[in-house]
């Protein structure tokens, strides 16, 4: 017998567990936000494909994006959260702790989102609906089966170009919703920085945190490990926020877990 030397291989490193990330709006504004950021992720996604189903999508996305976006208030708001963020960085100028030069690439950011933005003539996607095609393919395609070729023979022979031709067509409607999305990834972007996740503990699967008064938060993050199963179910408001976990039955019907678990939280004002 041989005594085990060291030239066996080395373990490989732990692996680390999946971590899936909730986010709870504490108001109607930052709820639109998140819920436009989803769909312009959706968008890039489909637009990248080539099958003509995907495509498809890719334009009901389009035709969702302006809905959201109809709003009348809504380019008014980003213009004044953007202003606002680059007041408030630049207040921050000359402190010893700033990096200037950091400081300078953010506020950039912010006002080539503001200078978009706010050349963007009347609402997002607004250029869109004198297009009579698109239009047409937009009042049939909430109809279940509203889109099929005997409906709509031109946008059935779209479907049959080339993925290529296609794409060039969806980017070029895309890109009048362009500075919206470029809006909408700064304002997110520094929302989500304002805050860091902490570890926390929620006995019995519960957990509920005051909030500071004079303090406004707008985003709530909540990070879980994948593996535990569970789905936090968040309410809150400037007060009080309050988080249950649950964990779907058989069924699929979500139910209290009542087990201990650690979880990381994020405030972001």
């Amino acid at each position: 017998m041989h005594a085990s030397g060291g030239t066996g291989r080395a373990a490989p490193p732990p692996t680390k567990p999946a971590l899936v990330l909730y986010e709870y709006p504490f108001n109607e504004g930052i709820r639109t936000m998140l819920r436009l950021e989803h769909l312009f992720e959706r968008l890039d996604r489909l637009v990248a494909r080539d099958d003509a189903m995907d495509h498809h999508f890719a334009l009901a996305t389009i035709f969702e994006i302006m809905d959201v976006a109809s709003r009348a208030d809504l380019k008014s708001d980003l213009l004044k959260e953007l202003e606002r963020h680059r007041a408030q960085l630049e207040g921050y100028r000359g402190h010893p702790n700033i990096a200037e030069a950091v400081l300078d690439e953010v506020v950039g950011r912010i006002e080539q989102a503001y200078a978009g933005l706010n050349q963007l003539q009347g609402k997002a996607g607004q250029a869109l609906s004198a297009n009579d095609w698109l239009m047409s393919i937009r009042s049939r395609i909430s109809i279940p089966g509203g889109t099929c070729e005997f409906d709509l023979p031109a946008y059935y022979a779209w479907q049959q170009h080339a993925p290529e031709s296609r794409r060039a067509d969806l980017l070029g409607w895309t890109a009048t919703l362009t500075p919206l999305a470029q809006a909408l990834h700064v304002l997110l972007g520094l929302l989500r920085d304002s805050g860091t996740l902490q570890r926390m503990a929620a006995p019995g699967g519960q957990y509920q945190q005051s909030l500071p008064a004079g303090r406004t938060y707008q985003l709530l993050r909540v990070r879980i490990d994948e593996t535990s199963g569970l789905v936090p179910e968040i309410s809150g408001h400037r007060l009080m926020v309050s988080i249950r976990f649950m964990k779907p039955d058989a069924e699929g019907r979500l139910r209290p877990a009542a087990v201990d678990t650690s979880f990381e939280m994020a405030l972001c004002a």
